[in-house]
């Protein structure tokens, strides 16, 4: 479900890898950790957590309220009430809770959400509160989506990539080739194959070899320009974050943008779509594959027709594919602890529990996901054939943290001068020198009022 440029778009290197392992060597579990007494507590000296999720499925809010149980079984004096929360409003319900001192002690969110809360104080430096366990089997790559200055300030537990989606039938008689993780399709190779899927002829004829849902077009842009060296933002020896459109950035963009207007492969219509109002025509044969984030399988498979048959392909990779050219951007799913919270080694203790290995493996299956978790991910439920498991564990390890991560001013860049840019540029209103002009010039001078 729903990013730092200090961030690499390829693996840690170097000086980068010795600080991130500065920051795990610091999330040490301290020893002895007892019950504070302070707070959330009650006069037999019980201790009430609350825990606010943001588990929507019925099988995600099913296995964390059943995990929440067997807690509280096991831990009669740290009590966890369960909490529900949406995603919808997650962010502005948690500014409300922080300021008016109500924050749930654990709490569940994405890690492009995490910056401002980090920053402002509202959530706690978990080094020295977690088991070296935790911290040594998610790595380092996944860390980085959850630290900010100094400090980490999330557990990064889920993680989706971005996949192609696609109707068997259709690429089985069309007799393209079939990409896999190994060998996946470029983006120049994925641009002609949705051309052939669509007769080729510009014409579309209501069929089209793609459909691009870009309700929400800078997040999915941003991830997949990393397979192709696209980074946009970057630091400098200043410490300060600018805007760049250089050659990498622009491969996404222009294949679907040419896509959509003129090789009439994919649908203008789509555009504004988000993932879901996608799928009834793809079940109804208009669109050959769908680019959708993993965990829409699920719906996929409760909604398809009878017989109807899909299968999940990488997305494209960039020059050299293999493992750096699959790789793609991600904002995993994270738990945090309020620091205002005046139990935070045994809210802590709660996310070690909860993140065990086989624990993280009932929460990827409810929510469809991947674990961030190397032992989890290990599983051989998460590995196989069936709905496309085997395709995502495969692409687990080319997932790096989101380009914008902890770039503070995203959010107004995003929504006052990339959404709309990109949108206009991907229905054909603007060309490629006027969304660059937008993204960087008025793009930065969004960053630079952050940034004083």
């Amino acid at each position: 479900m729903r990013t730092s440029s200090l961030r690499e778009s390829r693996s840690l290197t170097g000086s980068r890898t010795r600080w991130i392992a500065a920051l795990l060597a610091g999330l040490l579990v301290v020893a002895g950790a007892g019950c504070s007494g302070d707070g959330g507590g009650s006069e037999d000296g019980r201790i009430t957590l609350r825990f606010q999720s943001l588990a929507w499925q019925k099988e995600s809010v099913d296995a964390n309220k059943e995990l929440v149980r067997e807690w509280n079984a096991a831990h009669p004096d740290v009590r966890v009430e369960y909490v529900q929360g949406s995603w919808d409003s997650v962010h502005d319900q948690l500014l409300t809770s922080f300021e008016g001192g109500e924050a749930p002690d654990i709490i569940h969110d994405a890690s492009d959400d995490l910056a401002d809360f980090a920053y402002g104080g509202y959530l706690a430096d978990l080094r020295g509160l977690l088991s070296e366990r935790l911290t040594s089997d998610i790595p380092g790559r996944s860390w980085e989506t959850t630290t900010f200055g100094d400090g980490i300030y999330g557990v990064p537990f889920l993680q989706e990539p971005r996949v192609l989606i696609a109707n068997a039938k259709w690429l089985k008689e069309s007799g393209v080739r079939i990409p896999t993780p190994e060998k996946p399709w470029s983006w120049d190779e994925f641009r002609r194959i949705t051309d052939r899927l669509s007769g080729g002829d510009g014409k579309g004829d209501g069929k089209y070899g793609v459909a691009w849902p870009l309700k929400e077009p800078v997040s999915a842009t941003l991830n997949l320009s990393l397979s192709t060296g696209g980074q946009l933002f970057h630091r400098g020896a200043d410490g300060k974050v600018r805007i760049r459109f250089d050659e990498g950035d622009e491969v996404v963009p222009r294949t679907i943008h040419d896509q959509v207007n003129l090789d009439g492969s994919a649908s203008g219509s789509t555009l504004g779509s988000g993932g879901s109002d996608t799928l009834p025509g793809f079940f109804g044969g208009k669109y050959a594959m769908v680019p959708l984030g993993f965990s829409y399988r699920q719906q996929i498979v409760q909604q398809a027709p009878k017989g109807f048959e899909w299968q999940v392909l990488p997305a494209p990779a960039g020059a050299g594919a293999g493992a750096d050219g699959l790789t793609q951007g991600v904002s995993p799913q994270t738990l945090s602890v309020a620091e205002d919270s005046p139990h935070k080694k045994e809210a802590a203790a709660f996310i070690d529990f909860l993140l065990r290995p086989p624990n993280m493996v009932r929460l990827a299956l409810g929510d469809w996901m991947l674990p961030t978790g190397t032992e989890a991910l290990r599983d051989p439920a998460l590995r196989s054939e069936k709905d496309g498991w085997a395709v995502g564990a495969a692409l687990a390890g080319a997932l790096r943290s989101a380009p914008a991560q902890s770039v503070r001013g995203y959010p107004e860049w995003k929504d006052k001068v990339a959404t709309p840019a990109y949108q206009e540029y991907y229905s054909g209103a603007i060309g490629m020198g006027e969304l660059r002009r937008r993204l960087v010039k008025d793009g930065n001078l969004v960053l630079a009022r952050y940034q004083r």
